[in-house]
């Protein structure tokens, strides 16, 4: 196992990026198919960050 793998937090980003697209839609709306898809809309969101904004950052 290679360090980068064992010292990754990128799941942390996936995370918050749940949290933050449910908590944004929950203060919206309480339907709860909305704030699934908010959910979902927060992951795609913690995705590009990662792989395209932070792709090869040095920490």
């Amino acid at each position: 196992m290679s360090t980068e793998n064992k010292n990754s937090f990128e799941w942390v980003w996936y995370v918050i990026g749940l949290l933050a697209g449910m908590a944004s839609i929950l203060s919206v709306t309480t339907n709860f198919g909305w704030v699934v898809l908010g959910g979902i809309l927060g992951l795609i969101f913690a995705g590009v960050f990662l792989n395209k904004i932070v792709k090869g950052r040095e920490y």
